[in-house]
């Protein structure tokens, strides 16, 4: 599939501090596709960019082969959604819907068909009298959604548009973003530094740190193979231990002998010499718990410890285990203990174990 957002080595300077620095990223037409990262990481720089909002310095931006760097906002086929909603409160739900296709002196009957027709999308058709102030939070979102969408726009731009909601009505909402792209077809690309969120909406994920992409990929490739340890900690919990490759195997293992643990064996995850300083990280979800030491017929990484603290989720326990010097973190669900249900309470001494295609060996630069 042809590329279709274009980002082209785009750099964006504010003073001394470079927001953007030389960003590359293509998107698929009609694919959802998420930049995650934390505040100050420039992703809003960039969809700022993408709208007409601030011109990069360096770098061009294209949309389905145009070139769209020097266009102004109102001359791009883009739409945003923002995340205070700015909907008109003086207009009611029909009219705010309207209001793109009323200044683009659009036909009264292809007006009123588009407005109808997005209303009955979002599921707000019967609120089509009613002013923002007498809507709830998703409501308005909604409202906004279909206001950005009215105007047929190629990409449609997403800046944190679920952050001024509560928990509920945000998980709510995503299921309705999903169910409205899926219907529209229209590229959407959405900001947020909730990795929940971007995993649940996108196909792919642009995870930024300090003005740099750090990993362009899959939700799933995102969390089970990342690139580096920002990526590996900012999809989901992880621990990490340094060490040095003992003994390299065959099919791509490698044993790592890590001080006070031994030498677990792992997937490489690449070119691996022997003596090299290594880090290596495994899910806390990844790790299980038993009062004897497990059986290593399946190659089981295993060592000792002693329960902590633990804390209670209901779906899980997350439990902090001391190893020598290492502080590890296991999450369990009863159903998935590998030697039975067990609880160990504060001072229990149990076995950790996991398996070598569970350990990833990240971006050997992270090593300390």
């Amino acid at each position: 599939m042809d590329d279709f957002l274009v980002i082209d080595h785009v750099t964006k300077t504010f003073g001394a501090q470079r927001a953007v620095d030389d960003v590359s990223l293509a998107v698929s037409p009609g694919e959802a596709f998420s930049l995650l990262g934390p505040s100050g990481c420039g992703k809003t720089t960039l969809l700022r960019m993408i709208a007409g909002f601030e011109r990069p310095d360096r770098g061009r931006i294209l949309v389905a082969g145009q070139d769209i760097t020097e266009l102004p906002p109102e001359q791009r086929p883009v739409n945003t959604v923002f995340q205070n909603y700015a909907l008109f409160p003086h207009l009611n739900v029909w009219e705010n819907v309207a209001f793109g296709l009323r200044m683009g002196r659009r036909p009264r009957e292809e007006i009123r068909s588009g407005v109808d027709r997005m209303l009955e999308l979002v599921r707000l058709a019967e609120h089509a009298r009613k002013r923002p102030a007498q809507l709830s939070g998703g409501q308005r979102q909604r409202v906004a959604i279909a206001r950005a969408l009215v105007n047929r726009p190629q990409v449609l731009l997403l800046d944190e548009p679920l952050a001024a909601l509560d928990l509920k009505l945000r998980q709510h909402m995503l299921m309705e973003l999903n169910t409205i792209h899926e219907q529209v077809g229209t590229t959407f690309i959405y900001v947020t530094h909730d990795q929940g969120e971007a995993m649940s909406l996108s196909n792919r994920i642009a995870v930024m740190n300090a003005g740099k992409v750090e990993q362009i990929d899959s939700p799933e490739h995102l969390y089970e193979t990342p690139r580096s340890s920002f990526v590996a900690t900012f999809i989901g919990d992880a621990n990490f231990f340094t060490g040095k490759a003992v003994e390299m195997q065959h099919e791509g293992y490698v044993r790592v002998m890590i001080e006070g643990l031994g030498s677990p064996l792992v997937l490489s995850n690449g070119v691996v010499s022997s003596n090299q300083m290594l880090r290596l990280m495994v899910r806390p979800e990844k790790i299980s718990l038993t009062l004897k030491r497990p059986l290593s017929g399946e190659r089981v990484n295993a060592f000792p410890g002693v329960v902590e603290d633990s804390s209670y989720f209901g779906s899980h326990t997350r439990y902090r285990i001391r190893a020598g010097e290492h502080l590890i973190t296991a999450q369990l669900q009863r159903s998935r203990f590998s030697g039975g249900e067990i609880s160990p309470a504060h001072g229990t001494s149990v076995w950790m174990s996991f398996h070598p295609d569970e350990g990833r060996i990240v971006r050997l630069e992270d090593a300390a």
